[in-house]
């Protein structure tokens, strides 16, 4: 199998279970509590007044990673002068300098916004050993960087990967050698020898190495930091992210894997820890976010309504295929084969406080 290390391609069902088969999937009934929590919005007016601060993720809500999707700009305009707090929460692996520069590209203020998280920032001030980060740290990094560990091997975006690492005080070098791995991409492999295997110039060498690399990782019991939890990306096939990397790692491992896999972002704590500091109700706050598994879910987990924008974002295909172009019945058998699939009980089920086709002001 071609990849068969990373879940999202070679077991996509472990990723969401509708990614698979959506119709050999379709629910035979669907339980009534999923139905009626369903709050279907036409526009981020309607609920623009219950709240003070609007978390909002970027790629599927805000842009598609080109450009800004219809009437975004516009609904963070209304949000600013309603005197609203935004603080956008990106899973990117990247620093947050890029984020800055990615919203001034697509034409977005972004001095309109309180914070600009993303993981790839938390995650690097980690590395750095920053102690002014106000958020939880991860013990077994702290243990690592006290005592002068600081070899690290890198599945990178190909981007700045070394910089990255360098600059944070770490140094790349082969996985015989590693106290740490990095999952911040997949799209190079990268030991510190200068030839980072490169998944675009070489496909099948890129999985082949993936793979026995990850093999080495799990006999020695490598720690890992997971830059970008996201699984999947909402483009065209749902290509691979670091997330799944971390998961495949998990397999591998075996029992008590979890305590060596540490993922930086949604839905994790350390985003909304940050975003929620000085916070002391976050019922005054919904995220806003396109994926059930880390906008809807980390939102939930922290107390905050969720605002499920779907026809921009990565379950967009699953929804229409279900519901045979009813939006309702598309949206209500996603959610109820997301809730399925972490088997999720009646008390537990997942349930976003409002679904809308899009982040627009009025649709």
């Amino acid at each position: 199998m071609k990849f068969s290390v990373l879940l999202a391609l070679a077991a996509p069902s472990k990723v969401f279970s509708f990614m698979t088969s959506a119709k050999s999937m379709r629910p035979t009934n669907l339980h009534s509590q999923t139905k009626s929590t369903m709050n279907y919005i036409d526009g981020i007016q309607s609920i623009s007044s219950t709240y003070d601060i609007f978390l909002l993720d970027m790629w599927g809500v805000m842009h598609n990673g080109s450009k800004p999707y219809e009437g975004v700009i516009e609904t963070v305009q209304k949000l600013k002068e309603e005197g609203k707090k935004m603080i956008i929460l990106s899973n990117s692996s990247k620093r947050v300098g890029n984020a800055h520069k990615m919203l001034k590209k697509l034409g977005f203020d972004e001095n309109d916004f309180e914070q600009i998280i993303t993981s790839g920032e938390i995650s690097y001030r980690m590395l750095c050993g920053d102690e002014t980060l106000q958020c939880s740290s991860w013990s077994t990094l702290t243990s690592l960087i006290r005592e002068g560990k600081k070899k690290v091997f890198v599945f990178g975006s190909g981007d700045g990967d070394e910089d990255y690492v360098e600059s944070s005080g770490w140094t790349l070098a082969p996985m015989e050698e590693a106290d740490l791995i990095i999952a911040r991409g997949t799209f190079t492999i990268n030991n510190g020898d200068g030839n980072p295997v490169s998944k675009k110039d070489d496909e099948d060498g890129y999985f082949q190495v993936l793979n026995s690399v990850l093999e080495k990782a799990a006999e020695r019991k490598v720690p890992m930091l997971v830059t970008n939890p996201d699984k999947v990306r909402p483009d065209e096939g749902l290509p691979p992210m670091p997330g799944a990397i971390g998961d495949t790692y998990e397999e591998k491992l075996g029992s008590g894997s979890q305590q060596f896999v540490k993922r930086i972002g949604k839905p994790f704590p350390e985003v909304y820890e940050l975003a929620l500091l000085g916070c002391e109700d976050p019922k005054r706050a919904v995220m806003i976010g396109d994926a059930l598994e880390t906008d809807v879910t980390g939102g939930t987990s922290f107390k905050t309504s969720t605002a499920w924008i779907v026809n921009d974002g990565i379950h967009s295909p699953f929804v229409q295929e279900l519901g045979d172009g009813c939006f309702k019945t598309g949206t209500s058998k996603v959610i109820e084969n997301f809730n399925d699939e972490k088997g999720h009980k009646e008390d537990s089920r997942l349930s976003p406080t409002y679904i809308s086709k899009h982040f627009r002001w009025i649709i």
